[in-house]
């Protein structure tokens, strides 16, 4: 059963009652209140334009432990050869905007929505989420961005202009020792390439509270 949020009251149904697909509820808005609590909560929003907010509580996710992550023998060159300048929150706008603007496979338009980016803006500059760049030649060819919850980094999106960048911004986010779990939401070949793994809500929720 998919619940219809009001729209002057935050809150959430409870995640365990989403559809077998993740949806857990439509409507509300994107205010930092809201965001907060879902993220709290193990929830998400993913809509496009011409739908209205969704939100979504999978019953598995889609995680990478630092200390398990499984880096190729290339991409540990790569780290080596110092191509690439990481930094961290230099430029979040930048990041989110050109997230918003790769074009993906098998994706027509994005779930970026110039709404969603304001609001994720709104969570950087009050501390809630952050950023990774990844710079060649002193121009932005990669990185990620996602909303901090304790020691789970909610991983939202990443893009890269340049072969590996955005795999050389996740890895070195793991390397750094800030988190004990990157939640990548959902799988793709790129990311269980790399070491990521499936686990229940109950698993997630516990890490969570952390």
């Amino acid at each position: 059963m998919v619940f219809r949020l009001p729209d002057d009251e935050v809150i959430f149904p409870n995640p365990e009652l989403a559809d077998p697909d993740g949806l857990l509820a439509i409507g509300g808005d994107l205010s930092l209140n809201r965001l907060l609590l879902a993220y709290e909560n193990g929830i998400f929003p993913w809509f496009s334009d011409d739908d209205p907010i969704c939100w979504y509580a999978p019953h598995e996710r889609c995680v990478i432990f630092p200390d398990r992550l499984k880096p190729s023998k290339s991409m540990k060159k790569v780290l080596e050869s110092g191509i690439f300048e990481i930094t961290m929150n230099r430029d979040f706008p930048a990041v989110i905007r050109n997230c918003a603007k790769i074009i993906r496979k098998d994706q027509p338009g994005t779930w970026i929505t110039r709404e969603m980016q304001q609001a994720y803006i709104g969570l950087y500059e009050k501390g809630y989420a952050s950023s990774v760049e990844v710079w060649q030649d002193n121009e932005l060819v990669g990185g990620l961005y996602g909303v901090e919850m304790g020691v789970v980094f909610c991983g939202e999106s990443m893009f890269s202009k340049v072969s590996n960048a955005s795999k050389a911004a996740l890895i070195w986010l793991c390397r750094q020792g800030r988190h004990e779990l990157i939640d990548c939401q959902l799988p793709n070949e790129h990311l269980m390439s790399l070491g990521a793994e499936m686990i229940d809500r109950e698993m997630y929720n516990l890490l969570l509270r952390k």
